[in-house]
């Protein structure tokens, strides 16, 4: 059923419980996992400068998960966009079209729907753009 899976990964505690899931598709269906990072930029008074000041972290966090994934037998590759305008959820669906991904997962912030809509929602708008399957994993409930 699926043969590549686009994994969205901010580095936010939101998008941990993807990786079970993608993981758990990629074992029982033999597909491929690309994770996939947006790197948000801006103009600023310096040049354009990374939104978030932890990028180096994330992407080495992401080139060790996809280690971690290729030592237990699941084909992983890493892939990192800079989006000055546009935003993560068109960069992602760009990028699952150049990556032929059968399904995109993502996490969500598990805000309500209020919140979501004035704060922005990558799953929200994913679900509206996307010409593929999006499943939004929610948050881990608190112990």
């Amino acid at each position: 059923m699926f043969t590549t899976i686009l994994m969205g990964l901010d580095g936010s505690d939101g998008c941990r419980p993807c990786v079970p899931v993608a993981t758990d598709l990629a074992r029982r269906y033999d597909a491929k996992i690309v994770l996939a990072h947006v790197d948000e930029r801006v103009a600023a008074k310096g040049g354009i400068v990374p939104v978030r000041a932890d990028e180096g972290q994330i992407r080495a966090e992401l080139q060790e998960l996809a280690k971690q994934l290729s030592e237990q037998g699941i084909e992983t590759s890493v892939e990192t966009l800079e989006v000055i305008l546009g935003g993560p959820a068109h960069a992602l669906e760009q990028l699952a079209d150049k990556v032929e991904a059968d399904l995109i997962i993502v996490g969500r912030r598990g805000h309500s729907p209020v919140v979501g809509l004035l704060l922005g929602s990558v799953a929200l708008r994913l679900l509206g753009i996307a010409k593929r399957p999006v499943l939004a994993v929610p948050p881990e409930s608190p112990s």
